[in-house]
């Protein structure tokens, strides 16, 4: 079929950007993906790139994705904003943690007026807040496609509608034919255990399905930054590390047992259109039921209502999302020579897939550090 230097299989985040690090380093890649568009976690997301609420390795990747999205989206032309999050606080002790955790800088304490000013919350639902500087927020349906567009045009092969159904050194066998490749890249997510069902077993791979909506919604103005919750604040390494979180936990879980039964995240971003992203829940199995109980949404909705202090929002879109859960928040396997599993077993991805890629191929193929897409590509095979 073809010969490169890099072969990647899967076109999500992270597969994007390990092909974008790969053509980076003037090596000539092709990406083969068995859909003929982006469909999985790397659209089926909130658009929010949660860097400063990270802590170790995930800090360390979110930080170098931060510096990647930058400069695809001034090459690819779409937008990437420089937002920052909002966190609004609902009682003393989600204040306490926020101003734990910005004691280590690059988190900016809100008073209950501020918090009002930077988003459209009911005045009576919040007491104070925080805003997470370094955070950004991309159209999550356009971006994956416009860097694989960008990408084509800097000379990356991708093979649509085209399964990868075996893997070994050299050799990436497709329901179109080989493709030889020094280096084989597998970056297909939840469904790992499809193409080397051994490896996934090993690293005890889940998927984690997620409620997510997009509803029209009266807000007083809009929303300018992703909006984080108390119920985000466990979630989050920069705010689940402090001890005074033990507390929100269990007055949460106390509280709003209901939600707690289905694993919120009380988040939210808005679209361009002025819709609004709404979610979201968890839950994990090797293959994830199909059918979702209509009650997960309606607590959604009711939450939003009450925080936003508005009424029903009208339903637009209704999904379910689906991403890798592990014991591990990143995978990082070589089963064979030259073979490599990478991705993101967390709902990260959109943070720190692009960082992940990122430093993976810059210690196969040296580590240029973040340099922008006017590199001229140099003849097939340079190592």
């Amino acid at each position: 079929m073809t010969s490169v230097d890099v072969a990647v299989v899967g076109s999500g985040i992270v597969g994007l950007g390990v092909a974008y690090a790969a053509v980076r380093r003037g090596l000539s890649v092709a990406v083969v993906d068995r859909a003929d568009r982006p469909g999985g976690a790397s659209v089926r997301n909130f658009g929010h790139l949660c860097i400063g609420a990270q802590i170790g390795p995930a800090r360390r990747y979110a930080d170098r994705s931060r510096d990647l999205w930058l400069s695809l989206g001034a090459a690819a032309g779409f937008e990437v904003r420089r937002c920052g999050t909002i966190v609004a606080a609902r009682h003393e002790d989600e204040m306490a943690v926020l101003t734990a955790a910005a004691a280590d800088g690059g988190i900016d304490l809100l008073d209950h007026r501020e918090v009002l000013t930077a988003a459209p919350v009911a005045p009576d639902r919040v007491i104070g807040g925080a805003r997470i500087l370094p955070d950004l927020q991309v159209d999550p349906r356009t971006a994956t496609r416009q860097i694989a567009e960008h990408l084509t045009r800097r000379g990356v092969e991708f093979h649509r509608r085209t399964a990868a159904v075996a893997v070994r050194p050299g050799v990436l066998t497709t329901t179109r034919g080989e493709i030889h490749a020094g280096t084989i890249v597998v970056c297909v997510n939840h469904d790992l255990d499809h193409l080397l069902p051994e490896v996934a077993e090993d690293i005890g791979l889940l998927r984690c399905a997620l409620d997510m909506l997009r509803v029209r919604a009266d807000l007083r103005r809009p929303l300018t930054a992703p909006l984080l919750t108390g119920w985000s604040m466990l979630r989050y390494g920069r705010f689940a590390q402090q001890p005074l979180i033990a507390a929100v936990r269990a007055r949460l879980h106390t509280d709003r047992p209901d939600l707690a039964a289905v694993d919120v995240n009380q988040m939210y971003t808005q679209f361009p259109d002025g819709s609004l992203i709404v979610g979201d829940t968890h839950e994990r199995a090797v293959d994830v039921d199909p059918f979702r109980a209509e009650a997960a949404s309606r607590l959604l909705l009711a939450a939003t209502e009450d925080l936003f202090g508005i009424p029903a929002p009208t339903v637009v879109e209704r999904w379910t999302g689906v991403y890798a859960s592990g014991p591990q928040p990143f995978v990082d396997r070589e089963p064979q020579p030259g073979v490599i599993v990478l991705g993101v077993a967390t709902g990260i991805g959109m943070t720190t897939g692009l960082g992940l890629a990122e430093e993976r191929i810059g210690r196969v193929h040296g580590d240029l550090g973040v340099r922008d897409m006017s590199i001229p590509r140099s003849t097939r095979g340079a190592q």
